[in-house]
């Protein structure tokens, strides 16, 4: 993989993978505003596998907002995602508070360069891939990157937290 330098017009992800000198990759394609899934539409137009793309999605546990990165091909549970980030009760966040808190638009939040850190849980399927795709921050645009290294700038829990 190649490390991309920030160019003009890059996204607070981008910005924050390369102040940290993460290796990543840039994929970018056609957004279809009327493809029913955003994260199957990323793998679709990019080639690569479901397994390999994960989706970011905010939920609230306890009352707080929590990043959950799940791949496209399963669907989040939100029961070991409570388990996961040590509270009791999960749910999914409003879209309007997920937007507000994140800084991105929905179907373009990424787990990286969010205007507020959340607490971040990754599916620990990630593990098994040597370089996962998530939104690099708008719809349209992916960042391919190691899943150590999203862990490791996100301060990411791993734990089973997708159901397939």
């Amino acid at each position: 993989m190649a490390k991309k330098k920030h160019a003009a017009g890059g996204t607070p992800a981008t910005v924050a993978l390369t102040a940290a000198g993460t290796a990543y990759t840039l994929h970018s394609y056609t957004h279809d505003p009327a493809h029913p899934s955003y994260g199957e539409e990323a793998a679709e137009a990019m080639g690569v596998s479901p397994e390999r793309v994960f989706k970011t999605l905010v939920a609230e546990v306890d009352g707080a907002l929590t990043v959950a990165v799940v791949p496209v091909a399963g669907q989040l549970d939100l029961k070991a995602l409570a388990s996961a980030a040590g509270g009791k009760r999960a749910a999914m966040a409003d879209p309007a508070a997920a937007e507000r808190t994140t800084g991105y638009v929905r179907g373009g939040i990424s787990p990286l360069g969010q205007r507020k850190r959340l607490p971040t849980v990754l599916d620990a399927s990630a593990s098994g891939h040597a370089t996962i795709c998530v939104s690099a921050g708008r719809r349209g645009l992916e960042v391919e990157l190691s899943p150590a290294d999203l862990a490791a700038l996100t301060a990411a829990v791993l734990a089973p937290i997708a159901r397939v």
